[in-house]
């Protein structure tokens, strides 16, 4: 039969053999390891030994529990100090632990606070005065595994483990190799600094993907363990960028936002964010769907319209006007005087008002900006289709105009999409210095800069706050996002200037509720310390928004592609969106004006990628690219007009000619 130190050797030689490596601790309580040593033993084998089991050793139970969960890893796999072949009584006892201690996961390295574990012997003397000598587990760990200042080690450790893990499951392999190729491209400000960590990043996101999953959490314990601090890339710079793409945020605003952060402020792109790798992808994808002749896009013109997916079209001539009809167009309506016209909604419009109407006239208001439209149709007559729909038809809204000051917003940090939004915008190329505040005075709270990045209860939050403009336009926001959190009474919206720094202009407003944008100007001097209420709105209890008050709204009008503002102007056409011609109805439905003399100055963006057939999504990134770069050539024949969202509420002014003329509102 073998002794105990048979056993007590065969331990030693493991751990010298493991302690060459890192060690872990798995998560095991530690008297279940110890009841699980005794337990273990064959029959017969660990009896009484006067007052206690032979092998139930106090030196020994300090060992277990010191050392007793301790493993490295091999393989991705646990390896135990009790992984032994020792043979006889001993040997169910080691098997019963390793097979404990190996179903069981990893919850820290293993760090001790002194080197000695257990003792190597003890004597015992007898009544007779003999010595007898008990052998005992022992270990001496090697410095590397020792230490007093264990709780930050070990919290750092697990952090480290948990951070390359996250990154290892969330970066996708794609977003790496596509972060790679913007470096060697020199795509990206900084990029070169940034090669080597992911250059390892791919190497250890490769082998994670061939270690089986049970394995997966041993990976990254041994891994971080060895590159310490350097696995944390996923809360890193690099990271951010790595994880954005990642989670499919388009190539180009991914990459503005890493250098936004990475970038000195007068840093300004100067290479197109397109890789080879993704384009060489989307492109064959496009040659094997046949699609290489539908890529190229131009304005629809009259001609490309059948009579079936016009709703309505003008049946009157047009008239020549005398030079007093023109002064008369020129002038600005007052909007005020149509408050109390009749209103219908857009169903009621389109089923019982438009088939009698024989002309019809819209009123372009400033707010209107955001849904000018144009049609955009194939360039090749007979190319195929790469829609959802079943014609090759796209359409483009204007982004240019009315979204301004969102995405100014949008680009400072700021959130655009909300119940309620406030918006300021100043130093618009006129070199204002002055620090404007926006404040919102709610009925029970008010929003200043001292309350920034803070959610109030009613679900306001101040998230821009810009205190020194430098060369750049100027913003801050004001959002709510819950409307049922929105105590019912005034908002008052205001523009305080804090400090006068020399700016002799005002500012700009925008409030938007309701997919409505509202916006005011204010184009005086601010004294210091001076406040201008830019409007107050109500919101009543069954949560409608209403401007009860504002700054004075100009009636001046303005030429936006070819049309002004504040006038009515001539219907040519109506139409449901391409998406919802000949009875089908595919997403949400627009509904088109299109109207005479209204002519996008710009080229036409040829897609976008919600309209795409489901066989191009895998390529969505490099397609939003493609659609960006493929626009339609700008052409004075062309459809374009105002597009209203079946989805989004907004009104428009409609004077209709039949049997008699009178105006209505459409409220979509």
């Amino acid at each position: 039969m073998l002794n105990f130190n048979t056993l007590k050797t065969a331990v030693d030689k493991q751990l010298v053999e493991m302690t060459k490596g890192d060690l872990f601790r798995v998560d095991v309580d530690k008297e279940i390891m110890w009841n699980t040593y005794l337990d273990s033993f064959p029959e017969g084998t660990n009896e009484i030994f006067r007052e206690r089991r032979e092998h139930d050793c106090n030196c020994c139970k300090s060992f277990i529990k010191a050392l007793g969960n301790a493993v490295t890893i091999i393989d991705n796999k646990l390896i135990s100090i009790w992984d032994i072949e020792v043979g006889g009584r001993y040997q169910p006892v080691v098997d019963a632990l390793s097979k404990l201690i190996k179903s069981k996961t990893i919850n820290d390295i293993f760090l001790h606070f002194q080197n000695e574990c257990g003792q190597e012997f003890t004597n015992e003397t007898t009544d007779s005065g003999g010595i007898i000598k008990w052998e005992h587990f022992h270990f001496r760990l090697p410095n590397k595994f020792v230490s007093n200042d264990r709780g930050s080690i070990l919290s750092n450790s697990r952090a480290n483990k948990e951070v390359f893990k996250k990154g290892l499951e969330i970066i996708t392999l794609q977003a790496i190799e596509t972060v790679l190729e913007l470096i060697d491209q020199r795509t990206i400000y900084k990029g070169d600094e940034f090669k080597h960590t992911v250059e390892k990043l791919l190497k250890y996101k490769k082998k994670y993907n061939d270690v089986i999953e049970k394995e997966q959490d041993n990976f990254c314990w041994s891994e971080s363990a060895k590159i310490g601090m350097s696995s944390r890339i996923a809360n890193t710079l690099i990271g951010t960028l790595l994880i954005d793409i990642s989670d499919d945020v388009p190539l180009d605003i991914a990459v503005k936002k890493y250098e936004e952060k990475a970038a000195p402020e007068n840093y300004k792109r100067t290479t197109a964010i397109v890789t080879k790798g993704m384009a060489k992808k989307a492109q064959e994808k496009i040659i094997k769907l046949g699609f290489e002749n539908s890529l190229e896009r131009r304005f629809a013109t009259v001609n490309d319209i059948t009579i079936g997916d016009i709703l309505f079209a003008d049946r009157t001539t047009k008239k020549e006007m005398g030079v007093f009809d023109e002064i008369i167009k020129e002038a600005p309506l007052n909007i005020q005087k149509l408050n109390k016209v009749e209103e219908v909604d857009i169903k009621t419009f389109m089923e019982t008002i438009l088939p009698k109407a024989d002309s019809l006239e819209v009123m372009f208001q400033d707010h209107h900006a955001a849904n000018l439209m144009s049609l955009i149709a194939p360039q090749n007559d007979d190319s195929k289709n790469m829609f959802k729909w079943d014609n090759n038809f796209s359409w483009t809204y204007n982004g240019e105009v009315a979204d301004s000051m969102r995405q100014h917003v949008k680009n400072a940090g700021g959130r655009i999409n909300g119940v309620l939004r406030y918006s300021i915008l100043w130093n618009d190329g006129d070199n204002n210095q002055n620090d404007f505040d926006a404040h919102a005075y709610e009925p029970y709270n008010v929003i200043t800069f001292e309350k920034k990045g803070c959610i109030q209860k009613s679900s306001g939050m101040l998230d821009v706050d810009i205190i020194h403009p430098g060369r750049k336009i100027a913003v801050e926001n004001i959002i709510y996002t819950d409307i049922k959190k929105m105590p019912s009474g005034i908002y008052e919206f205001v523009v305080h200037n804090y400090s006068h720094n020399g700016g002799r202009t005002g500012f700009k407003a925008e409030i938007e509720f309701d997919n409505q944008i509202f916006q005011f100007s204010y184009d005086k001097e601010l004294k210091t310390k001076q406040k201008v209420t830019v409007a107050e709105v109500s919101l009543d209890k069954y949560g409608v928004f209403k401007i009860i008050k504002s700054l004075d709204s100009t009636t001046s009008s303005k030429d936006i592609w070819g049309i002004s503002t504040n006038q009515f102007h001539k219907v040519s056409m109506i139409m449901n969106s391409p998406n919802h011609w000949a009875g089908k109805m595919i997403g949400n439905k627009h509904y088109f004006i299109i109207l005479e003399n209204c002519i996008n100055p710009n080229d036409g963006r040829g897609f976008y990628n919600e309209f795409l057939c489901n066989e191009l999504t895998e390529h969505r990134k490099t397609m939003e690219m493609v659609g960006s770069k493929m626009r339609a050539p700008h052409t004075i024949d062309q459809l374009s007009g105002l597009g209203f969202s079946s989805t989004k509420r907004n009104k428009l002014f409609c004077k209709i000619t039949g049997n008699f003329t009178r105006i209505i509102k459409i409220n979509f």
